[in-house]
């Protein structure tokens, strides 16, 4: 089975090692024995995203984010007909503010989202830093990783995270983070997310499956180098989570 991923920006929007979140997902895919083909997305240059499997876009400083919204405008219409046909998608760190009505900057401009879904997100001068533990509906396991950002994300019905033990949500501490919808999949953890948590990469790529009918082996691919780093991980921020008074 041929499969596109589309990687909208790589260079732009490519923060925390983002780029490997396309990486990982490549290679699990590859071993359910699909064809992958990774189409990049340029600012200026124009695309035809229509037929893709998978769209992702990673994280990105302020600045870059403002330029990226300009440009990722136009696939707004697109981006929302794949989303309502199930398509599946992920928007990491920044770039999930685009998937909104609106974001606004620190400096008090404002300028729009795609609207894919109705929050909007308002920048300010303090930066909050720091790593997460949280869960989620989609499986038992915890979700793990890192957050950089400045923006509090007001109004997302259907947070991806349920309530974290540790770190900042949308907007507020230990609050729920995130956002997902159908099979879209979008958060404020970098890190990269889908190396750092295997089961939502299981998760997500049941979803590409799913959709274009391939069926999955009651053994998934698994990557130990991944699963080793997950369980330290978590281990130490639930121990960090439990410390606090």
């Amino acid at each position: 089975m041929e499969l596109k991923i589309v990687h909208f920006y790589s260079d732009l929007m490519s923060l925390y090692g983002s780029y490997a979140n396309v990486s990982v997902l490549r290679r699990y895919l590859e071993a359910l024995d699909c064809t992958v083909t990774v189409q990049p997305v340029r600012p200026g240059e124009g695309a035809d995203i229509t037929g893709a499997d998978f769209l992702f876009m990673g994280a990105g400083t302020e600045r870059a984010q403002r330029f990226a919204a300009g440009d990722f405008a136009q696939y707004g219409p697109a981006v929302k007909s794949l989303a309502e046909e199930g398509c599946a998608m992920l928007f990491a760190g920044t770039a999930m503010e685009l998937l909104g009505a609106s974001v606004t900057t620190k400096d008090g401009d404002t300028f729009d989202g795609i609207g894919l879904a109705a929050f909007t997100t308002a920048q300010g001068k303090r930066r909050i830093v720091g790593d997460v533990y949280g869960a989620t509906d989609l499986f038992p396991e915890a979700v793990v990783g890192f957050m950089n950002k400045c923006g509090q994300i007001r109004g997302v019905e259907t947070p991806l995270l349920t309530g974290l033990s540790l770190g900042y949500g949308n907007e507020a501490e230990q609050g729920p983070e995130g956002f997902h919808w159908k099979n879209v999949f979008a958060s404020e953890l970098t890190g990269p997310l889908l190396v750092k948590n295997p089961r939502l990469l299981d998760v997500i790529a049941a979803a590409i499956c799913a959709r274009r009918s391939i069926p999955l082996p009651e053994e998934r691919p698994s990557f130990p180098y991944a699963e080793a780093g997950y369980a330290i991980t978590a281990e130490q921020l639930k121990l960090r989570a439990e410390a606090k008074p």
